[in-house]
């Protein structure tokens, strides 16, 4: 088998060739959803920022988890629309490296910032008396901080593997760049990739929703032995949370049985399952939080019907 490595600077992205018949289309289909995942996460960025009462850890979490998704959404979506409207099928070597990197760091900084969450809520319910003692600023800003960093050092150990590679191809059957679909145009043997790959889910992703059972484990047990009431506020706090996990972890899922199943399955299949958690959690996430927590709901309101009041008075 030839060895391409020294020639390839760039690869294709074959996947676009479904779209090419629809294109305007889809690209229109894409451009509302990335728009819409655009204002709906600002919407309840903004509200929590501008709103002093909200400045709590669960909100604080809350803003993280939305900034995270609109770096993910625009390490994705612009990229996409160009190569849609120009029919632009190719993309330096460079930039699908940083783009695979973008896009699995905010999958992962994504998990962590969900079980952070778990552990806000867990220390709420179970440790009401010590929550502000544990759960404290400066507890906030170094969970965040490491559901930031944690993730770039190990895509960017990644990064540098990938860098590594002899390609023997330069075609890519998707419409965005994956690590492990760059991995398997390797020449060579590519076990050293698959077992990063497994550490990588080992240490990052499976400890996290180990975790997450886990809280709520403790936290059902915790509402059982009390008051119908205390079940009840602790089901309001905790539903969004277990909505948004669950949502992000079943699309993640797919995306993980389609790299491993591609070329088994029709590729408008493949092609939908590999995207769903680049399009379902950025776009249910702000509307669980908007609509489920009432914090958040009842000042979205009062901000629309103060400019609805406006409008009307002038």
């Amino acid at each position: 088998m030839l060895d391409f490595s020294a020639n390839v600077t760039y690869l294709i992205l074959t996947g676009h060739v479904e779209l090419e018949k629809y294109r305007y289309f889809y690209f229109l289909v894409t451009l509302s959803l990335y728009l819409m995942i655009i204002c709906c996460n600002a919407l309840v960025i903004f509200v929590i920022y501008t709103n002093e009462c909200l400045h709590e850890p669960m909100y604080i979490f809350i803003t993280a988890l939305l900034m995270n998704t609109l770096s993910g959404s625009t390490a994705f979506y612009p990229k996409l629309l160009t190569d849609i409207l120009f029919k632009n099928l190719i993309v330096s070597f460079d930039a699908c490296l940083f783009q695979a990197f973008f896009i699995y760091t905010y999958a992962m900084s994504e998990f962590m910032l969900l079980s952070a969450m778990a552990y806000d809520r867990y220390v709420s319910i179970c440790k009401p008396l010590q929550y502000a003692t544990i759960v404290n600023m400066s507890t906030v800003k170094k969970l965040i901080f490491l559901c930031c960093f944690v993730p770039s050092c190990e895509n960017g150990i990644g990064l540098i593997l990938l860098y590594q590679l002899k390609l023997c191809n330069f075609k890519l059957n998707r419409i965005y760049c994956s690590s492990y679909a760059i991995v398997k145009l390797n020449c060579g043997d590519i076990s050293i990739y698959n077992s990063y790959g497994l550490f990588i889910f080992i240490i990052a992703i499976f400890p996290q929703v180990i975790f997450v059972i886990y809280s709520y484990i403790r936290i059902l047990t915790v509402c059982l032995n009390n008051s119908k009431d205390f079940r009840r506020k602790a089901l309001h706090t905790c539903l969004p949370h277990l909505i948004v996990f669950t949502s992000f972890t079943v699309t993640s899922c797919f995306e993980v049985i389609n790299s491993r199943l591609e070329g088994n399955m029709p590729h408008i299949i493949a092609m939908i399952m590999s995207v769903e958690n680049l399009v379902i959690p950025p776009l249910l996430n702000p509307v669980i939080y908007g609509l489920k927590l009432k914090e958040i709901f009842n000042r979205i309101k009062i901000m629309f019907w103060k400019k609805k009041i406006h409008i009307f008075s002038d």
